[in-house]
């Protein structure tokens, strides 16, 4: 898959796709670091930077509008609605814990962990089903990612000098 989206990318300038790569779910900084630094040959530096904004716009976008959308989802009826309504309830009881015990500093490094099932689209999610603020919330989101970065980066960088 990530072939693919690499294929994809070719004919976009090597900047603009590292950026676009950073902003993929599934993919973020894991993806858009090691290909702007591999494929790309673009300074460490300068992918670190065009990845960490990338990444960071469409989660400041969830961040922003995660509370509207659920207001008005939630005035809705039918299935989809309720369905999102009790699905929010749940993981809100399920990890209402894990927010008390740890807070903003557990988010900031669930999001800071470069690893599959951890993330900026996911740390933002959480921070909306925790009832977090966006005032609150988006500072360690974006600390995570600076954190996620540098940990890619150091990885990548030192794979090139392994290998």
């Amino acid at each position: 898959m990530f072939k693919e989206l690499i294929h994809f990318f070719a004919s976009f300038p090597p900047e603009i796709a590292t950026f676009f790569m950073s902003m993929i779910p599934f993919g973020e900084l894991r993806l858009s670091i090691p290909v702007g630094v591999f494929a790309y040959h673009l300074r460490p530096v300068e992918v670190l930077l065009i990845s960490i904004i990338g990444n960071f716009i469409p989660v400041l976008l969830i961040l922003i509008l995660a509370d509207k959308f659920h207001a008005w989802i939630s005035k809705k009826s039918g299935f989809l609605a309720s369905k999102w309504v009790n699905t929010l309830n749940r993981a809100q009881e399920k990890f209402a814990h894990d927010y008390q015990k740890y807070g903003l500093i557990g988010l900031m490094i669930f999001i800071g962990i470069p690893i599959l099932g951890t993330g900026a689209y996911t740390g933002a999610l959480a921070a909306f089903v925790f009832g977090i603020p966006f005032k609150k919330s988006w500072p360690y989101v974006l600390s995570g990612i600076v954190i996620a970065g540098i940990l890619t980066l150091l990885v990548t960088v030192g794979a090139d000098k392994i290998f």
